[in-house]
């Protein structure tokens, strides 16, 4: 096995981790710069590749073992860690360990927008905007996530999209839009709740427009994992989704967020990896 630590990412744990791993003896290798931990999991001997971090990072450790026989591993210590609670993992690293030696191993689908991989969820609308904001802030943490989201709010609107999901079409103004292969954005937040991460298929969250007064009600959904019972939420399926937009902006992939064309296409990945779950 190789643990590639992400050494930036994630919560306070990530020193700890890393202290029982080398104690424990197993080889480790440090990511250095973004997108160094797609090199280091594609170069590597080792038949089973742990992503010790967030989405990030299991994210580039995918990118990097795609296409080949690598078993996919996770040691979550991200700041959300979507995919790994999706999957059952245990931020506790002993239980988490033990899941990585005495686990069985599943299929695991993967997905791609416009060319870019993702395993847990991407999006548009308003959670792109907010993670665009989050991340040209500077700082990090959840105070600082709110403090951004609290202030786009102020003025923001609901955009007009037109959806095709696997041949049917139709337009529709959406506070956001989120397309799942697991069923959260991080940290149990169930904004695709039905999604199952190796049924060949995307689930799709549009969420309506928004008065500040639906907010409380639909953050409480989300949490207990039932925001497809807002009036203001509507979930579908499917393999294929195209988005039109009436120009280019922020979109978000695995907790990261990129500039990307007013036309996104997302499409599944059926049972893309091998990865290791309780």
């Amino acid at each position: 096995m190789l643990f590639i630590v992400n050494p930036i990412s994630g919560n306070g744990n990530k020193k700890r981790i890393v202290s029982n791993l080398e104690k424990l003896g197993y080889n480790i290798a440090y990511t250095q710069f973004a997108g160094h931990a797609e090199i280091l999991a594609k170069e590597a001997s080792e038949k089973r590749i742990i992503a010790v971090g967030g989405d990030g990072t299991v994210n580039e450790v995918a990118k990097g073992i795609i296409g080949s026989d690598k078993i996919l591993g996770i040691i979550p210590c991200g700041s959300g860690d979507g995919l790994a609670l999706h999957l059952g993992l245990s931020r506790n690293f002993q239980t988490a360990i033990k899941t990585i030696i005495n686990g069985k191993i599943s299929p695991l689908d993967g997905a791609i927008i416009n060319g870019k991989l993702f395993l847990s969820v991407c999006g548009v609308g308003f959670d792109a905007m907010v993670s665009e904001r989050f991340a040209k802030s500077g700082k990090r943490g959840m105070f600082n996530y709110v403090k951004q989201g609290l202030k786009l709010w102020k003025n923001f609107k609901a955009e007009n999209y037109k959806i095709c999901i696997d041949g049917n079409e139709w337009k529709q103004d959406a506070t956001l839009i989120t397309i799942g292969n697991s069923n959260q954005w991080g940290n149990r937040a169930k904004i695709t709740p039905h999604a199952k991460s190796c049924d060949g298929l995307l689930d799709i969250t549009i969420v309506g427009s928004l008065k500040t007064l639906n907010i409380p009600l639909l953050a409480g959904l989300l949490m207990i994992g039932h925001i497809n019972k807002s009036k203001k939420v509507h979930c579908y399926r499917g393999k294929r989704v195209t988005i039109f937009r009436s120009q280019n902006g922020p979109v978000h992939a695995d907790g990261e967020w990129f500039e990307s064309e007013k036309i996104l296409s997302i499409e599944i990945i059926p049972s893309a990896f091998k990865v290791i779950v309780p």
